[in-house]
C-alpha cells in the first residue's frame, strides 16, 4: 500500500523502525537531523550499521525518505543565508546517500522582498551546485508544493515545473502535499475538482515526477494560503479526496505529517487503510 507517517528519530535514527513495526507501515519518512538547528554531526559508521540492520529486520518497509530542515531556504537572496542553505541541503543529501534512503524532500523556499522569478532562479542555481556537490548520488530531491504563505514560491504548479526546467537535473523530482495543495487554491475536495486538479498536474509538472506524497487534511479553507495540517477527514477537505488519493496511488510512497497525540496515527491509517478498500 505504501502507506506510512512521519516517524520519530528521538533516541537514534533506528528507532524510527520501532514506530513503523507498531503501525504496521511500508514507508516512512524521517528528519535526518534536528531541522531547527543548522549545526548537525554526520552521521557516524555506528549509526550507518544500526540503522541498516534495523532496516534488515524490517523488511516490510519498502521506502524511506527525509524532510530537509525548514531552516534552508535556497531563494534567499540574502549571501549568507543562501550558502548556509546550500551547505545545509548538500549535506542532507549527502546524509541521505549514506543511509540508502530515496528521496529528500525540499520546500522551495521564501522570496522574501524579491520577485517570484528572481527567487525560482536563485533556487534553481542552489540545486545546480548541490546536485554538482553529490555527483553519483542516486538520492532524489523531491520540491514540495507549498501552501503559498508568506512569500513562499511552489504554490503553483507552474514554479515546480519552472525550477525543475532551469536546474535541468533528472535528480529533481516532486513530492505532492495535499493540504498546501488545498490551501493554495486546488479544490481536490470535490471529485470534478480532484480530476481537475491532476490533469493539470500531469499536464505542466508531469506524474512521472511524482515520488512521494503528504496526505495532510487541511485546517484553512480552500485557497486560504494556511499551511496548517488537520487529521485525515477532520478538516476542510473530507474524506473524498483521501479516497481517490489512496486509489489513485498505490505506487507512490505517501506519509500522513500531524500531530501524534492520541493515538491519531494509527486512527489515521485506519480510516486510509479502510478507504482503499
Amino acid at each position: 500500500m505504501l502507506l506510512g507517517v512521519h516517524c520519530s528519530v528521538s533516541g537514534g535514527l533506528e528507532h524510527a523502525f520501532e514506530e513503523a513495526r507498531t503501525l504496521g507501515i511500508d514507508t516512512f519518512q524521517i528528519f535526518t537531523r534536528n531541522q531547527r538547528q543548522w549545526k548537525a554531526k554526520p552521521i557516524s559508521e555506528e549509526e550507518k550499521k544500526a540503522f541498516a540492520a534495523a532496516w534488515a529486520d524490517n523488511q516490510q518497509v519498502k521506502v524511506i525518505f527525509s524532510h530537509a530542515s525548514y531552516l534552508i531556504n535556497l531563494a534567499s537572496a540574502d549571501h549568507e543565508l543562501r550558502s548556509k542553505s546550500i551547505a545545509g541541503f548538500t549535506e542532507e543529501v549527502i546524509r541521505c546517500h549514506e543511509l540508502g534512503l530515496a528521496y529528500t524532500v525540499l520546500h522551495p523556499g521564501a522570496a522574501g522582498e524579491s520577485s517570484e522569478e528572481e527567487a525560482m532562479e536563485r533556487i534553481a542555481d542552489s540545486l545546480k551546485k548541490v546536485v554538482q556537490e553529490t555527483h553519483g548520488s542516486q538520492v532524489k530531491i523531491l520540491l514540495e508544493n507549498t501552501a503559498g504563505q508568506g512569500s513562499h514560491v511552489g504554490y503553483k504548479f507552474e514554479h515546480i515545473r519552472n525550477i525543475m526546467d532551469l536546474t535541468g537535473s533528472d535528480r529533481i523530482g516532486t513530492c505532492f502535499d495535499t493540504c498546501h495543495a488545498f490551501a493554495a487554491g486546488y479544490n481536490i475536495a470535490t471529485e470534478e475538482g480532484f480530476h481537475k486538479t491532476w490533469q493539470d498536474f500531469d499536464h505542466i509538472i508531469g506524474l512521472s515526477k511524482l515520488h512521494a506524497i503528504h496526505l495532510n487534511d487541511s485546517k484553512g479553507d480552500l485557497a486560504s494560503r494556511l499551511d496548517r495540517h488537520e487529521h485525515i477527514g477532520k478538516g476542510k477537505i473530507g474524506t473524498l479526496a483521501f479516497k481517490l488519493m489512496m486509489k489513485k496511488f498505490q505506487h507512490i510512497p505517501k506519509v500522513i505529517e500531524t500531530d501524534e497525540e492520541n493515538n491519531m496515527d494509527e486512527v489515521n491509517i485506519k480510516l486510509l487503510r479502510e478507504l482503499a478498500s
